[in-house]
């Protein structure tokens, strides 16, 4: 494709040689002469003179770059736009597979794809153009909107009610039980039922190996938007807000509340019972213990504020220093009080 043509198609302005061929996308350190790269983060800009890039997507004030480029407000984006110009995930053709088993009340739109032994229960309702690949299990009572995709191994469970456009990668279990039990008089546990369903509403993605737990009672819900990361755990009764980020090895205890536009980097964990408002950020392997404010960005376990943590941390490495100086300073003092003692004899 020429350089001028994937302008056109992604809407972006051309500086230079619109001639380019441009056979695909590649990072900026590893582009070839007919490949295009991005430049999102100026911080990286010392690396455009070495690329070998054909052509590179920058940003509407860049200014010359120095070869052929796509002059875009948002070059991030305009990078994933142009990478489907030049790959797509294959998509199954239409049918339902000769080993898949599909209950009879249950009901599935037109130009769906159900792959080898996919397994769809009583009372299950799926939307056009679902793809189903191989293993995927649906328990009965089910509601699924258009464009669902799901991939091998996602086990969504009974009475789960999800939107439009929603992707479940491999693994991923939606509805399972919340951790839930009652202790006994004798010490044992007893298993609480877990009644409420799980919601999940449009343009929703959850990563591979990641749960979402249904509730004891009412229902646990991810809003609109909202991404998910791999081995991510939803805890029973949560809401997760528009567009929230979830990153990897997050946890999330019963009825944590996210308000919309929330980040939560890898490995956070947060207790139950408390809400984080909308746009805060947490730092990776942060401990939210109560509620977060809104806008507020968080760092450590206990979490607190970043910027008073980061001074910590980098305080924290002097703290062996420290504390044998002020032995020091307490000995001499000592000895100062000693003979001031004496003295006074």
């Amino acid at each position: 494709m020429k350089l001028k043509e994937l302008a056109e198609r992604i809407g972006c302005t051309l500086s230079g040689d619109g001639s380019v061929e441009i056979t695909g996308v590649a990072g900026i350190e590893h582009a070839t002469n007919e490949q295009i790269t991005f430049l999102a983060n100026p911080k990286y800009a010392h690396k455009v003179k070495s690329t070998k890039a054909g052509a590179i997507i920058v940003h509407a004030s860049a200014g010359d770059v120095g070869l052929p480029a796509l002059l875009s407000e948002n070059p991030y984006l305009d990078f994933a736009r142009a990478l489907e110009q030049f790959y797509q995930p294959p998509r199954p053709e239409p049918g339902i597979h000769a080993t898949a088993v599909l209950h009879s009340t249950a009901n599935v739109g037109p130009d769906a794809s159900i792959g080898a032994y996919c397994v769809i229960g009583a009372g299950v309702r799926i939307g056009r153009r679902a793809v189903m690949h191989p293993h995927v299990v649906i328990y009965d009572g089910c509601q699924i909107g258009d464009d669902f995709t799901a991939h091998s191994g996602v086990c969504v469970r009974e009475a789960t009610r999800i939107g439009h456009r929603v992707i479940l990668q491999n693994n991923v279990v939606v509805g399972a039980d919340g951790y839930g039990f009652a202790k006994n008089m004798d010490g044992s546990h007893y298993k609480i039922v877990q009644s409420g369903p799980v919601v999940i509403e449009d343009d929703v993605e959850i990563q591979s190996v990641s749960n979402v737990d249904r509730a004891t009672v009412g229902e646990t819900r991810i809003r609109e938007g909202a991404k998910i990361d791999s081995m991510v755990q939803i805890g029973h009764a949560c809401d997760v807000g528009e567009r929230s980020i979830i990153c990897s090895q997050t946890g999330l205890a019963g009825s944590t509340v996210l308000k919309s536009d929330v980040l939560l980097a890898g490995q956070v964990g947060v207790s139950g019972h408390l809400t984080i408002h909308e746009n805060a950020v947490v730092y990776a392997q942060s401990g939210i213990g109560g509620d977060v404010e809104a806008g507020a960005v968080m760092s450590g376990s206990p979490a607190f504020d970043a910027a008073t943590w980061r001074r910590a941390v980098a305080a924290f490495p002097k703290l062996p220093a420290m504390v044998r100086a002020m032995r020091q300073l307490e000995k001499r003092l000592a000895a100062l009080e000693n003979r001031r003692f004496k003295e006074e004899e």
